[in-house]
C-alpha cells in the first residue's frame, strides 16, 4: 500500500510564492520553449529506471517520482486554486492518482508532463467543485489580515501597496481566464515549462498552446493595462 509522504509547501519552494512575477513578466513574448536535449534524456532515463522499480515492487522507488516533481507540481495546483492547502490536497490525490495508473503509461520517459496532466486536471476539478473564487490570500490561514496588518505595521509605504495591489490584479486577471488559456499561460509563461510539454498535457498541438498564451496575454494587457510599464 503507498503511502503519499506529506507534500510541504509551508516554506513556499522557488517558483511558488504568489509575488513571483509581474506584469512585463507575463506580457514578455520570451519564455522557454525547449529544455536541452541531455537534461531530457537523463530526466527520461531516470524517470523509466525509477518507474521500473515501482512497478517491480520497491516504492521506494516512487517516493523519488514524488521528490523529483512535487514542487512542480505544488507551484502549478497553486496557480490554479491560489491555496497552499487546497493545492497540497489536490497534489496528494494526484500522486495517488499517477500511483494507480502508473502500469498503463505506455511512454514511461514522460512521466513528468503526464504526472501535470493529473494534477491540471485535478485542480480544475477541485476548484469548480468547491473553490469557484481565486484568491492567492488563502481562506482559512487568515492570510489577509496577516498580510493588512504587515502592511499597516510599515505605515503602508506606497510602493509596498502598489505592488500588492498589482499581485491582487494579477491574480484576479488570470482567474478570470478561461480554462485553457489559464493553463497556458501558467505552465508556460510562469512555470517555463517547454511548449511541447505544455501541449502534451493540454493534449493538443504547439500551436495552439502558442493561441491560447497569446488570447491570455491579450486579455491580461487589456485587463492590466494600467499596470504596465510605459
Amino acid at each position: 500500500m503507498l503511502a503519499v509522504p506529506m507534500i510541504d509547501g509551508s516554506n513556499h519552494p522557488v517558483g511558488l510564492t504568489a509575488h513571483g512575477f509581474t506584469v512585463s513578466e507575463l506580457m514578455s513574448k520570451k519564455a522557454a520553449t525547449d529544455s536541452p536535449v541531455e537534461d531530457d534524456a537523463k530526466s527520461a532515463a531516470e524517470d523509466i529506471a525509477a518507474i521500473e522499480r515501482t512497478l517491480a515492487g520497491d516504492l521506494s522507488a516512487f517516493d523519488g517520482l514524488i521528490e523529483r516533481y512535487q514542487r512542480r507540481a505544488v507551484a502549478v495546483a497553486y496557480r490554479l486554486l491560489g491555496n497552499i492547502d487546497d493545492a497540497q490536497e489536490v497534489c496528494q490525490e494526484s500522486f495517488l492518482r499517477a500511483f494507480r495508473s502508473l502500469s498503463g503509461l505506455q511512454e514511461r520517459g514522460r512521466f513528468g508532463p503526464w504526472l501535470m496532466r493529473i494534477v491540471s486536471n485535478q485542480s480544475l476539478n477541485f476548484r469548480r467543485g468547491r473553490r469557484p473564487m481565486l484568491t492567492l490570500q488563502g481562506e482559512d490561514d487568515d492570510s489577509g489580515d496577516s498580510q493588512a496588518a504587515s502592511l499597516k505595521s510599515r505605515g503602508e509605504e506606497g510602493d509596498t501597496l502598489e505592488a500588492s495591489e498589482m499581485q491582487q490584479a494579477i491574480t484576479a486577471a488570470i482567474a478570470s481566464l478561461p480554462d485553457q488559456q489559464r493553463l497556458a499561460l501558467v505552465l508556460f509563461a510562469i512555470e517555463e515549462m517547454p511548449q511541447k510539454d505544455v501541449a502534451e498535457i493540454l493534449e493538443c498541438s504547439v500551436e495552439m498552446v502558442k493561441w491560447n498564451v497569446f488570447q491570455a496575454r491579450k486579455t491580461l494587457k487589456e485587463k492590466l493595462k494600467g499596470f504596465l510599464e510605459e
